[in-house]
């Protein structure tokens, strides 16, 4: 949504934030009148957006409101081809067929399956504190490890083998990036397709105890059938969401605290009290998916003294809604202590973030094993000036360089 106007078949949501922590300028006053109308540059389609936190969590949770991607007027982050919108998952369905697909991929997200995972999580992140830890600083701290770990993480999840690494994350991208052309969009879901349908026939063939393979067995023990565009669209998303927004999040969140001593103090002075308060605090004041929560009214709905159409476009303010000074005291502040899960960093309601567990964990075993490990870890030009990914549907930096003691 937020992608440069100047690139081709984008839309572009007509406000930036000031710098990642800061949202834009308008936002304080749009928050006040709650549900406001905006053109977005490219398609000039007319959309509402919801910046109130109750608003948004009421929009979130009201049947008369889709996530179908097959409206006409849906906000998509650039201009979708009609056919692109067929290429999505349960991200983008409604109920039934949500809660249906959902549940394939579901039981390898479980609190108590991602508890499972923390040994070989927290192997992984000390491998490449390892690695990076043999190189001369500075680093692209970003490229280095928060690309890598989580996608290290989820292509295990998921049976795809370590070397394939480099092609998902080049592809995840060009999807979500923001500086890329429809066409290269469209050509980087062909490419993942024919890869994930080698995968899908080796997983039938061999099926091990990866995602895939137990998304398969759940289909086959339901009796449900399923092509194998359900297959893509899923793990797709999967490998986007697990991906992507975990490797934003790092990066910012690493920046954020080497950007604020006294609250990284605090967490190293209490690593176990802390970290999981700060891990919320960090998602909720970063809120890497803050255009990334569209939506379709399907009957007029009468909200904050405004009438939205059936059929018109929505969009939810994440950063808004986690800046509202009625549930956030001080909202521009990063207050670690008080770190709670009523921000919307991971959404809410029936959508909430199926790998939200996960990339909690990641975080947690990040930031407590990095600084820990690297006392010394500091940016290594202003932050101001590292260059952040304004035209993405997930927010974040383009890199992150920093540099340490050795």
């Amino acid at each position: 949504m937020t992608s440069s106007a100047t690139e081709p078949g984008v839309d572009t949501f007509p406000y930036k934030r000031q710098c990642p922590f800061t949202p834009p300028a308008q936002y304080e006053a749009m928050r006040e009148e709650d549900v406001v109308e905006v053109t977005l540059t490219g398609s000039g389609l007319r959309i509402w957006t919801i910046s109130g936190y109750h608003t948004i969590k009421k929009i979130l949770t009201d049947p008369r409101i889709s996530a179908s991607r097959k409206h006409a007027n849906f906000p998509f982050y650039f201009i979708a081809p009609p056919e692109y919108r067929t290429e999505t998952s349960f991200i983008g369905y409604d109920n039934p067929e949500h809660t249906q697909t959902r549940r394939k991929a579901a039981v390898t997200f479980t609190n108590r399956q991602v508890k499972r995972l923390r040994p070989r999580i927290e192997e992984i992140v000390d491998e490449y504190i390892d690695k990076i830890l043999t190189m001369t600083p500075p680093i692209d701290f970003h490229r280095e490890f928060s690309l890598a770990v989580p996608m290290t993480v989820i292509c295990e999840l998921l049976g795809i083998p370590q070397d394939e690494h480099d092609f998902f994350i080049h592809h995840g991208t060009c999807l979500l990036g923001g500086h890329s052309t429809t066409e290269q969009r469209q050509a980087a879901i062909v490419e993942v397709n024919a890869y994930l349908d080698d995968l899908i026939t080796l997983k039938e063939k061999e099926p091990g105890e990866d995602l895939l393979s137990r998304a398969m067995a759940e289909y086959a023990a339901s009796g449900e059938e399923y092509t194998r565009r359900d297959l893509f669209n899923m793990i797709r998303l999967l490998m986007n969401g697990g991906h992507e927004t975990t490797a934003s999040m790092l990066s910012l969140g690493t920046a954020c605290l080497l950007e604020n001593p006294d609250q990284l103090k605090l967490l190293l002075d209490d690593p176990e009290g802390m970290i999981e308060p700060a891990v919320e605090e960090l998602v909720r004041i970063a809120a890497i998916g803050d255009t990334a929560i569209p939506r379709v009214a399907l009957e007029d709905i009468e909200i904050a003294g405004k009438t939205i159409k059936a059929g018109d476009g929505i969009l939810c303010l994440a950063l808004n809604g986690n800046y509202d000074p009625e549930i956030f005291p001080e909202p521009e502040k990063v207050i670690l202590e008080r770190g709670t899960r009523k921000h919307l960093g991971f959404g809410h309601g029936l959508h909430h973030c199926i790998g939200a567990d996960l990339a909690r964990l990641e975080m947690q075993l990040v930031w407590t094993r990095l600084f820990q490990r690297i006392p010394s870890l500091r940016l290594a030009k202003p932050f101001l000036e590292i260059p952040r990914k304004e035209g993405a549907v997930i927010y974040g930096l383009w890199e992150l360089p920093v540099t340490w003691d050795m």
